[in-house]
This record gives structure tokens, sequence and C-alpha cells, in this order.
């Protein structure tokens, strides 16, 4: 739809707030959109912040690229160049033409195109975002009053290029010998063909919802040149990569997500941008939207002192919530924006900023200033911190000093559990402070525990091969894992090829070997344990509705390093709803294990990774689990169980039970005081305290809550 050149024009007030970084919708005028003049010719309208230089034109298919035939004028302040050129066409092809005052030509794409050239070419194309009829009211409206922060989340990572693919042929061309790129060449050619964001409306919207996983997140969509950057080093921050299709087919599948009733989140990388010249560095011929280059990445770092760069990209947070309906935004490197010296090894180097520290002050008040945008904007959209260090208050509100976010990403849960789990079995137990550590921080912030595409390429090996033993030892391994991971306190994320234990590390050029699941059993039924593991966790309230809170958990045995064994109470808002959970992360099964339980019932287990349907031993628990009037593991009563070969259960009260006569019995407090089958009580870890502050919880649009807790 054509608006007139009148509403597209910049006025005094945009210009003042463009450069002043508080034009929050900048993506409504600067760019090109379709617009007509007053006589009803049908065009484009353009808009570029290009300052300091001699002239801007565009040139394009329209004009046969002639380099001097259409000129933009310059506004009045800000260095900002615009025009209308009547006749262009949608879809067509453009770039900005820079001509700087030392007498170069620069060729740029449109920073606010919203699409993109199919890579390997580089140009702008223009594209008209409305008349897309959305069919998601029932998910919006539903995302406006919930309340994510006590409900369940966990998300499905997936890159679009590579969780299936069309055949395996090699795409692109072979060498001279005729022998074709492979896995160890730097450049790799591509395995079939990638699926359009149509097929994947159909066949990924269908798997994330029969795996019952709440979300997915995408990995970077934005346009970018480079396969092997994965999406993290853009050009077109506006536009959804064409490599699978049109801005409209992307609302399709975020569009059929939201009506399978599930969440869709994208990776966002405000940290820095890539060095090809037609994209953002040295847009005017010397550093406009950056200040520096990142030492070890060699990507361009925002300069988020510049007003401009801030309105350019407060506007794309909001973009891709207002446009595409998305769910939440993971800010990619968080870390490397936070901190001055970052990447810098050389003391020489190093700086310091005017209070002494190195905190990069306009990159964390650019952060805080994205985050409560979002906020007042969308309140119902997470924002979510891949930060890797101890910076504080992270989730905390900005008026709290904290940083804004909604959720962080718990690296070091990730790093510690992964160390534990690659250790052979004779030396776990020493080695259970890496399984029981992230209990004593768990409250600290709003965590989510990541496993991965980071964790699964790079040498890194798979999640499976990581896992020490046979096969079946590695396979029984990842189900533990996938049971620690779902049951400790936190949202999940877990990456695409974990849930079938693939063998070989994520490659971005092939598909994901979905294969190995319908010709394997082990495979098959890994990836029917994670589905029932992720429908269990939907079930149960006790695994998210106190999930950042100190309400939601108590140990039971923290300390049971010999045997490698953990025991812990997830709470819900109602007793009857709690779940008991017991890890065990050796090969040793045990038989008439006594276990410590927070009441006096009879227990029914829930879950077991042992089962045969889940290529388990079949070391399981029957029935009903009587309580017996024994203390044990600082609680009032116990029950006996049969504990698993590396493996878990999952406890839930099963049916009421007479108690027996009173006697002196010891009291039990909830906390975990140590005792195993045929040993002494020891003394508890502890659970972690909470927080001395209240948590609000954002519920719908426009209610006003805080961000963060």
């Amino acid at each position: 739809m054509s608006a007139s050149q009148s509403e597209l024009r910049l006025s005094a007030d945009d210009l003042f707030l463009l450069a002043r970084g508080d034009w929050q919708r900048s993506y409504e005028k600067m760019g090109a959109h379709p617009a007509c003049d007053q006589d009803g010719t049908e065009g484009y309208r353009f808009a570029v912040w290009a300052p300091d230089v001699e002239s801007v034109h565009v040139i394009g298919d329209f004009n046969g690229w002639d380099e001097w035939a259409t000129p933009l004028e310059p506004a009045a302040t800000g260095g900002v160049w615009e025009g209308f050129v009547p006749g262009v066409p949608e879809g067509c092809l453009y770039k900005y033409l820079i001509r700087t005052t030392d007498g170069r030509s620069l060729y740029k794409a449109d920073p606010y195109a919203f699409q993109a050239e199919l890579v390997p070419g580089t140009a702008s194309r223009t594209a008209d975002l409305s008349g897309y009829r959305w069919r998601d009211g029932r998910w919006m409206r539903h995302r406006a009053s919930h309340e994510f922060l006590s409900s369940p989340l966990n998300i499905f990572e997936v890159h679009l290029g590579s969780w299936r693919r069309h055949g395996d042929e090699p795409q692109g061309e072979p060498r001279p010998d005729g022998t074709w790129p492979g896995p160890g060449d730097p450049f790799p050619a591509q395995r079939g063909t990638a699926y359009t964001y149509d097929e994947l409306a159909d066949e990924l919207v269908s798997y994330v919802s029969e795996m019952g996983y709440t979300h997915v997140e995408l990995m970077p969509v934005a346009e970018h040149p480079f396969d092997g950057s994965w999406g993290y080093q853009v050009t077109g921050y506006y536009a959804p990569t064409s490599r699978y299709g049109t801005p409209k087919q992307f609302m399709h599948l975020v569009d059929a997500f939201h009506q399978a009733g599930i969440g869709v989140i994208l990776d966002w990388v405000p940290g820095g941008f890539c060095a090809d010249e037609q994209g953002l560095a040295y847009f005017n011929g010397q550093m406009l939207y950056e200040h520096d280059v990142h030492p070890n990445w060699g990507t361009h770092k925002f300069d988020f002192s510049r007003g401009e760069v801030r309105s350019f990209l407060v506007s794309n947070a909001l973009y891709w919530a207002d446009v595409f309906h998305v769910d939440g935004l993971r800010m990619d490197g968080v870390s490397s924006m936070l901190y001055m010296n970052f990447g810098v090894d050389d003391p020489a180097r190093k700086r310091l900023n005017e209070r002494g520290t190195e905190e990069d002050l306009d990159a964390s008040a650019f952060i805080r200033q994205v985050n409560t945008a979002m906020g007042r904007a969308c309140p119902d959209v997470m924002m979510i911190a891949e930060e890797s260090t101890a910076w504080p208050l992270v989730t905390y509100p900005p008026e709290d000093g904290g940083l804004g976010f909604h959720l962080k990403w718990d690296m070091g849960w990730m790093n510690d559990t992964l160390h534990y789990v690659q250790t052979d079995f004779p030396w776990r137990p020493g080695n259970h402070r890496l399984l029981t550590f992230s209990t004593m921080y768990q409250f600290n912030e709003n965590f989510v525990l990541p496993l991965s595409h980071d964790e699964v390429v790079n040498g890194k090996c798979s999640l499976i091969t990581r896992q020490p033993g046979d096969q079946w030892r590695q396979f029984a391994g990842m189900r533990a894992l996938a049971l620690y991971q779902m049951t400790h306190c936190g949202a999940k994320l877990n990456f695409m090829g974990n849930e079938i234990g693939q063998y070989i590390e994520w490659r971005y050029y092939e598909g994901i070997e979905y294969f190995l699941a319908e010709r394997y059993d082990q495979h098959r039924q890994l990836r029917d344990f994670v589905r029932e593991l992720n429908h269990l966790y939907l079930d149960q309230p006790a695994l998210w509705r106190h999930s950042y809170d100190a309400a939601g958990f108590d140990w039971i045995d923290a300390d049971n390093a010999g045997q490698s064994i953990v025991s812990f109470v997830r709470h819900a808002d109602k007793p009857g709803e709690d779940l008991v959970v017991l890890l065990n992360f050796d090969v040793n099964a045990h038989e008439g294990f006594r276990l410590g339980v927070p009441r006096w019932c009879r227990w029914k287990e829930l879950l077991n990774s042992d089962d045969v349907r889940f290529g388990g031993s079949g070391v399981v628990n029957e029935g009903l689990l009587d309580c017996e009037d024994e203390p044990w593991n600082g609680c009032e009563q116990s029950v006996v169980l049969r504990v698993p070969p590396l493996g878990g259960v999952v406890l839930r009260r099963g049916a009421e039970q007479p108690r027996p006569a009173a006697r002196t019995r010891a009291r039990g407090t909830g906390d975990a005081a140590s005792a195993t089958a045929g040993t002494e009580a020891g003394t508890s870890a502890g659970a972690a305290p909470a927080k001395p502050r209240p948590r609000p919880r954002p519920k719908g649009r426009g209610k006003g809550q805080r961000r963060g807790k």
C-alpha cells in the first residue's frame, strides 16, 4: 500500500529524534517505502543517513544502474538524504551510490532495506510489507496476558538453513580437479538445498509442536553475506534473509508457529556487524555506524554514543516485534558490548572509562534503553541476554541498577555440567561440586539453561560423543543429562540434533541427520524420551511455576558424591503437585535405596529414564511407593526405591497413606541433610538464598509492569 509523499517526508521532529537516539520507529520513514505523489504517480520514496558526503544517488534496475540519473536531496539537518523516485516497482534491485568529499564512490546496500538480493548478490530490493493477513490473534491475546516468568519455557534452537535440507548433493562449483569441497575446507559446499519459509511453516512447525517445545529460537535471520557466519555477521538488519523466501513468507512462518501455540525468539546481533563493503562498514567513507573493530572477530562494533546508531538499533528491535510479531529477542554477545577491553589481551592496549572501570558506559546505556523501549512498547516480548561473565543485575530493572533483561543464559551451569558429564565415571565423585554448584546462585538472576549450537561446533564434539563409555552408556548419559536440565530450576534451551543424539558436530551446510531416528532404535528411543520429557515438563507446574525463585527448590541430598547421586524437591503452588527428583550419574544401579521425601503419602514414579521404552535396562519402580516412618535426609519419612544406572526418576504424590502411631521422629527441615542407604546423615549443601527483593512479573501489553523481576 502506497503512502503519500507528505506522509513519508522527514519532519524536523523526526530528524531531531533521530540525532538524539530516540526515534524508536525510524524504519517507518527511513529506507525505501512505496509512495505516490500528488498526481497519483506510484514509486518509492528513499531516505538514508549519510552525513559529510558530496552526494547520494539511487541506482538500480529502474534506471539501468545509471550513476547520475537519480540524485537524492539533503535534508535541512542531520546528514539525511531523501527523495521520491517515480516508476520504481516492488521487487526492484537498488543501491545507494555515495560520493565522498575526497572523490571516492561507495556502493552501499540500504541499511533500512526490508529485503535483500539473494546471495551472492549484494543489492537491496524494494518491498512492501503491508497486506499480510495475520491469523495469530488468539496467540497474541494470550501473550498479552501471559506471565511467562511463571510459565513453561522450553526452547528449541534452530538454524533454518540446516534443520533439514532437500537432498545431499553438493551445491556450488567443483574444484579444477573435479573434486568437491568437503567438511574440512574453510568454505565447504552446501549439501542439498535449504527449505523455504513456507516449507518450514509446514514441517518445522509440525515437528516442534509434536516434540512439545514451547518456543523456537531462530539463529539470526537478518540478511548476511556469508553462510559460515551462521547469520551473526549482518548486512541487512531489517531484511529477513532471502535464502528462504520473502519477508511475507517469513511472516507466514511466524504466523504458523503462533497458530500452533509456539512462540518465536530471534537471535539479535547489536554487538557488531560484518566488514563487507556493501554493508554498514565505513558507510560514508569513514567510521560512521561503528567506532572500532573487534580484535578477535574482525566485526565492526557499533558506536552507541551516536544517536543515529541508537535510533537505528532500537527501531530494529521494535521492528521485529511490530512487523513480524516475534515473541522475544536473544541479544547476542552482550559481554562483548559491556566491556571496553573484551578480547584485548595486551595490557598496554587496555582502556578505562572516566570512572576508572572497564565498563563501556555507552553500550550499557544503550542496552538499558532498548530493554526499556521494548518494555514500554511490547511488555509481553521477552528480552534475553547471552552474557557469560559475572556482570551483576542483568535481569533486574534499570531503575534498580539492572540491565533490564527478562532472562540470562546460564553459561556457568552449561560449562560445569558439560565438564561433569564428559568426566569418566571413576572420577565423577571428585567433580561432584560441578553438578551442584549452580544451585548456589540459581536465583541470583532469571536463568536459561542452554545446550546451544556453540557447544556442538568447532571441535567441541557433539553432546553424545562427550559421554564416556560404550554406546549404551552414551545414550543413557544423554537421557540423564536431559532429565537433569529439565528438572533444574530455570528455562531450558536445546539445539537441534541434541534430541536424537547426533554423533557428528553440527554443520551449517548440511541437514541434521534425522534419518538416524528412522533407522536406529537408540536414536529413536532418545527422541521419544526427550518428547515425553518435554510433555512432562508442560504438565507439571512444579517444573516451571517457581523456576526463578527459592520457593521452587529444596535439596534432599546434595552431598552423595560417593555414589554420584543427587536428589531434590521441585515445588509447585499446591503441595500435592510437588515433585521429587533423583539423578544417578554412575553406572551402578541400587536396589533398596532409601530416600527422604517431603511428606507422608504414597509416591508414584512419573518418569524413569531407564525405562526399556527409551533404551534403558528396565530398573524402574512399578506401582506405588509406600512411605516408611524412618527419618532420612532430614525428612520425617522416607521411601525405598530402585535407582536406575546412569539415569533418573521423577516421583509425585500418588495416593494418601494412613500414618502409623506417632513416635519420636527427627524433624525434617527440607534442607539437604545428606544420607544414603547404609550411611549416616551428613550436612547439607543448602539451597540458594532467596533474592531480597520483590519479583513482579510482566503480564500484558500496556499494563506498565517493570522489566525483569
